[in-house]
């Protein structure tokens, strides 16, 4: 029967069932994140945005682990790195307004709604995992966005190093890069660390403090290699 088509007429009905397979997906993807996250707005630094994530009250907080059946869903949780990146984007609009953004490892979606907040012209949010991009569509939505520009792909995987590739983006581009984080042991101990130029700080709420096993301050960084 294969025969029987044109090339132009196979690939159309390729093209077409694989467009239908992956809208089949979206939706269950969307409908399964809608039953198992819950609206959450005030518990954070940035009390304006409204995000779907994980709580206690929430199925999967106790469910046992291999019930869940998808990735770790990091995207389900607004990290204090997270948190704080949004805050200093919503505190500077002018950072971001009328610029061209990239949110990488952008889970929830935060800080890519951060910028379309503050006026990017581009928002563009990546994140290795699927889950997540659903997540930022629909986070962006609760906030009467239009959502950005998703990526699946794990763009690291491009570059030989973060310093070679963060390097290339400013002398290629004049990129400014901003990083959040609480302060992870990892992060300290980094050689990106001493490249980095501090920003803001911001304390944590309680409620944060009480997840994160502790930290109470999240900062913001600026990556400055001719440190």
């Amino acid at each position: 029967m294969f025969g029987l088509f044109k090339s132009s007429t196979w690939s159309r009905c390729v093209k077409g069932s694989f467009t239908a397979f992956r809208r089949r997906c979206v939706s269950h993807s969307r409908r399964f994140i809608g039953e198992n996250t819950e609206v959450v707005g005030e518990q954070s630094l940035t009390p304006e945005l409204r995000l779907r994530l994980f709580t206690p009250s929430c199925r999967f907080w106790t469910e046992r682990p291999e019930l869940w059946p998808y990735e770790d869903p990091y995207w389900a949780i607004y990290w204090p790195g997270g948190q704080a990146l949004s805050r200093f984007l919503l505190d500077h609009p002018a950072v971001c307004r009328g610029q061209t953004v990239l949110d990488l490892g952008s889970g929830c979606g935060a800080s890519a709604i951060a910028a379309i907040l503050c006026g990017a012209a581009h928002v563009v949010a990546n994140d290795i995992d699927p889950m997540a991009a659903v997540a930022t569509h629909m986070n962006s939505e609760l906030n009467g966005l239009q959502p950005p520009v998703c990526l699946t792909h794990n763009i690291m995987s491009l570059a030989t190093s973060l310093h070679s590739w963060l390097n290339r983006c400013m002398e290629t581009h004049g990129t400014k890069v901003l990083i959040g984080d609480p302060g992870r042991a990892q992060f300290e101990e980094h050689a990106i660390r001493r490249l980095l130029r501090p920003l803001a700080q911001f304390e944590l709420p309680d409620s944060v403090r009480e997840e994160n096993y502790g930290l109470s301050c999240s900062g913001v960084w600026s990556y400055t290699p001719e440190l």
